[in-house]
């Protein structure tokens, strides 16, 4: 009789490990497709505002020191950033196992920028957020890309 009750609670433990494992999965995939919906739509349409400048004048965050060293406008700068951004957008959508990479490493490229001036250390300390969630992304994509 004790080996009877001894299977029946191996085999209770076994379905809750189960439907535990279950769930994380589940909400692992929840986040996952929640991160991977931000990372395209939001360079996406940070990339056309490049364009459009509905949004903001983006040309007021690129730092001095480095609209210096460009062999064009700061402006120009900044329609090949929007370029950039669409593509890695659409990169998320297509590769996010990459493109997440992308992401990071550009919203690094973006934090130094932000850095060299005074006045938008706010900024960079958001999109340091931003690369955090991006890895996070690059990372659930391992088991779901």
């Amino acid at each position: 009789m004790a080996d009877t009750h001894l299977l029946e609670r191996r085999r209770v433990l076994s379905r809750t490990v189960a439907a535990d494992v279950g769930v994380t999965r589940h909400a692992s995939y929840r986040a996952y497709q929640c991160l991977k919906a931000g990372y395209i739509v939001l360079p996406i349409l940070a990339g056309v505002d490049k364009f459009t400048r509905f949004l903001a004048d983006w040309d007021m965050y690129l730092a001095g020191p480095v609209e210096r060293l460009l062999p064009f406008s700061g402006d120009a700068f900044m329609y090949g950033v929007g370029v950039v951004e669409i593509l890695a957008g659409v990169l998320v959508a297509l590769r996010p196992r990459i493109g997440a990479w992308v992401v990071a490493g550009w919203l690094g490229a973006i934090v130094v920028n932000l850095l060299l001036p005074p006045g938008f250390y706010d900024i960079a300390l958001r999109d340091v957020g931003l690369i955090f969630g991006a890895c996070a992304l690059g990372f659930l994509a391992r088991s779901y890309d």
